[in-house]
C-alpha cells in the first residue's frame, strides 16, 4: 500500500482534496483529474455521505489511481474507511490513537501536525508522512522543521498556484482543495486548475 502511496505521489506530488464530492461527480471529477496526471485523492469525511462516495471512487479508480479519506478523526473512521476501500488516511492532528489503528489496517498514515512536537509524537506512533496544517507559516517554516524531522512532509491549508512551486522545493507535496474541486464547480475549471498545478511540477522539475 505506502509503496503505491509513495509511487503516485513522487510521479505528481499532489493529492486532490474533494471536500463535499457528491455521487454524480465522482465519475466525472475522478477522470478529469486522472486525464492530468493527479492519481492522489482524498475525500474528507465531512464530506456528505463520505463513506459511500470513497467506496464509489475507490470501485472506480481501480489501480489507476489511490483513494483515501481525509478529516479522519477517531479509530472508528479508520476502520470505516478501511471497510470502504480507501487506502490512506489523512487527519487534521496528531492523535496516536487514529495512526496506530491506521497501521494496524495496513493503510497509509498522515496526521496533520503544527509543531516539531506534535511531529515526533506522530512519527513516534507511526506515522508513514507528516501532513503541516495549516501551512500559513510558508515553505522556511517546513524547511526548519526538516533539520530535526526526518519523516516527509506535506503542506496542507493555504497553498495555492502562487506558492505551490515555492512549497515543492521544500515539501513532498501538497493536498489542494478549492483551487482544484469545489461543489458545483464547473467540471472544465477543475480540470484546467489540476492542468495548472500539473503544469507547475513539471515546470518546477525542469
Amino acid at each position: 500500500m505506502k509503496e503505491k502511496f509513495d509511487a503516485f505521489l513522487k510521479e505528481m506530488p499532489i493529492v486532490a482534496i474533494l471536500r463535499g464530492i457528491s455521487q454524480k461527480e465522482i465519475i466525472p471529477v475522478c477522470d478529469a483529474l486522472y486525464d492530468a496526471g493527479i492519481k492522489l485523492l482524498e475525500i474528507p469525511l465531512n464530506t456528505p455521505d463520505a463513506f459511500s462516495r470513497i467506496r464509489e471512487a475507490a470501485e472506480y479508480c481501480g489501480t489507476r489511481q489511490m483513494v483515501g479519506a481525509g478529516t479522519v478523526l477517531t479509530k472508528e473512521d479508520v476502520q470505516n474507511v478501511k471497510a470502504s476501500g480507501g487506502k490512506f488516511i489523512i487527519s487534521p492532528n496528531t492523535d496516536e490513537e487514529v495512526i496506530r489503528e491506521s497501521k494496524a489496517l495496513s493503510l497509509v498514515s498522515i496526521p496533520g501536525f503544527f509543531t516539531a512536537t506534535e511531529g515526533f509524537k506522530a512519527v513516534k506512533a507511526g506515522a508513514d508522512y507528516l501532513k503541516l496544517f495549516p501551512a500559513c507559516l510558508g515553505p522556511s517554516y517546513i524547511k526548519d522543521l526538516k533539520a530535526v524531522i526526518k519523516t516527509p512532509i506535506m503542506a496542507v491549508g493555504g497553498v495555492t498556484t502562487e506558492n505551490f512551486a515555492s512549497f515543492l522545493d521544500v515539501a513532498c507535496g501538497a493536498g489542494i482543495g478549492g483551487t482544484i474541486y469545489k461543489p458545483g464547480k464547473p467540471l472544465s475549471e477543475t480540470k484546467a486548475a489540476a492542468e495548472k498545478l500539473v503544469s507547475i511540477v513539471n515546470e518546477w522539475r525542469n
